[in-house]
């Protein structure tokens, strides 16, 4: 097993850690970006959150554990999220969103913890339509067993399935563990990894503690909670071919992402109502 340290980065307002794109990590199955947020506790403002700024060629999927955040896009949507639910962006040909402190937190301290990573679609949806999807808590389905609370959060486990429409087979689940309990990791898919949320845990004989990915061998496998611990299990299929990253972009072609930045120096994607006064420079901005 590869066992990786997430890194410090700067996301708008918040300070991240970053499991993933990593030096000799670049992908677990079709996921190609995992920011910790948190947990960290500020005054909420009305430009608090992260700005307006464009995506192409990937979905994004944000989870909260704490704090509430209300999504905007360029297609009109304006979705609030709270602990347990989930926001799937579909970007295809381009999007333009910003994540803000909702109306009710503003001049309050409020705590923000949560994840949010994307996902690189395959080549023949890189310039699709793009969409939004937005799934409760309570839609979401919920495994317990012996000390364990799973959520399902992207694709299925053990016959259980989320709401959320993908765009390729992938999985993507929460779990809680007590001290000492154990999850089995079936064989879910052929790419999969482990990130330490919060504690300490033991997969195939080797430990891993908070902000650590422990990027897995093939078959099935068992975590081990050596403290009361969070972890999020991700995995799926390899993409069908090469992607490059760009700032907040995918593509299978070099040159979109080129084109895709150039669009954005250039006023030529998309704004979002109610939120258009506002932009984050791109890169040689």
């Amino acid at each position: 097993m590869k066992v990786l340290d997430g890194k410090a980065a700067p996301v708008g307002d918040f300070q991240v850690v970053r499991a993933l794109p990593q030096v000799g990590q670049r992908f677990v199955g079709p996921f190609c970006f995992l920011d910790h947020m948190g947990p960290a506790t500020s005054i909420g403002s009305a430009r608090g959150g992260v700005g307006p700024h464009p995506h192409i060629g990937l979905a994004t999927i944000t989870y909260l554990f704490e704090g509430e955040g209300l999504h905007r896009d360029s297609l009109g949507n304006e979705q609030l999220i709270r602990p347990g639910d989930v926001n799937w962006m579909s970007a295809g040909r381009g999007i333009v969103h910003s994540e803000r402190n909702p109306k009710a937190w503003h001049g309050k301290p409020m705590t923000m913890h949560g994840l949010q990573l994307w996902v690189a679609l395959p080549t023949a949806l890189e310039e699709s339509e793009p969409s939004f999807q937005h799934a409760d808590a309570s839609a979401l389905p919920i495994l317990e067993t012996d000390g364990v609370s799973l959520r399902v959060i992207l694709g299925e486990w053990s016959g259980r399935r989320s709401p959320i429409q993908l765009a390729s087979p992938t999985i993507y689940a929460v779990a809680e563990l007590e001290a000492g309990a154990q999850l089995e990791l079936p064989a879910l898919a052929s790419e999969r990894a482990v990130y330490v949320v919060s504690g300490d845990v033991g997969v195939e004989g080797t430990s891993l503690s908070t902000h650590q990915l422990g990027v897995l061998e093939s078959g099935a496998t068992c975590v081990t909670a050596l403290t009361t611990s969070r972890v999020a299990i991700i995995g799926g299929e390899p993409l069908d071919g090469p992607r490059f990253m760009l700032w907040n972009w995918v593509s299978s072609r070099k040159e979109r992402l080129e084109q895709a930045r150039l669009d954005w120096k250039h006023g030529r994607f998309p704004s979002i109502p109610g939120d258009s006064d506002e932009r984050i420079p791109g890169p040689g901005e």
